[in-house]
């Protein structure tokens, strides 16, 4: 039975890599970035800013928002190659993710650093639970898409991403 649980978080973990390769940057969000063999192109952590910008060596400065992790890599690559470098080998990885924000009734509010695997139940947990007065059913989430801001109703079960905000409303009984 052991082997079967840990089974099941292999292939959990596995499916968020997977899902992490299709996860588009944006403004928060701390990235590695690796050229083999060129210690100074190679960037251990930097913060994309508000506006989804890195400053990086010798290509100036980058919008990296909304792009996949496969994208800054080419991007980057195509800058380097030719007079720079022959065949420039660029890895970006993730260090931090941006984080989620909840707010009402819960008894922390604010954001907080985005976990894989994180839903609305695990998010009122890092928050310090519910207050008294807070209704299971008012729950909020609003996230960020190419089209504008979204604003769905959600249960304790829904999947929260980094940038995400969620707001527990208070119950009148």
């Amino acid at each position: 039975m052991r082997w079967l649980i840990g089974l099941c978080c292999l292939w959990s973990a596995i499916a968020w890599a997977d899902d992490a390769s299709g996860y588009l940057l944006g403004p928060g969000d701390q990235i590695r970035i690796q050229v083999f063999g060129e210690a100074d192109l190679s960037i251990s952590e930097i913060r994309l800013s508000e506006s989804g910008v890195i400053s990086y060596p010798y290509l100036g400065q980058l919008k990296l928002s909304g792009l996949k992790l496969t994208q800054v890599e080419q991007l980057i690559h195509s800058g380097l190659k030719g007079e720079y470098l022959i065949n420039p080998s660029v890895s970006v990885s993730i260090v931090e993710y941006r984080p989620f924000y909840i707010n009402g009734e819960v008894r922390r509010p604010g954001g907080y650093p985005f976990q894989p695997g994180l839903t609305v139940r695990k998010a009122v947990a890092l928050a310090g639970g519910l207050t008294e007065r807070a209704s299971s059913r008012g729950i909020t989430l609003t996230r960020r898409t190419p089209n504008g801001e979204r604003v769905i109703d959600v249960s304790m079960a829904t999947e929260v991403l980094p940038g995400d905000s969620i707001y527990i409303e208070d119950s009148f009984f």
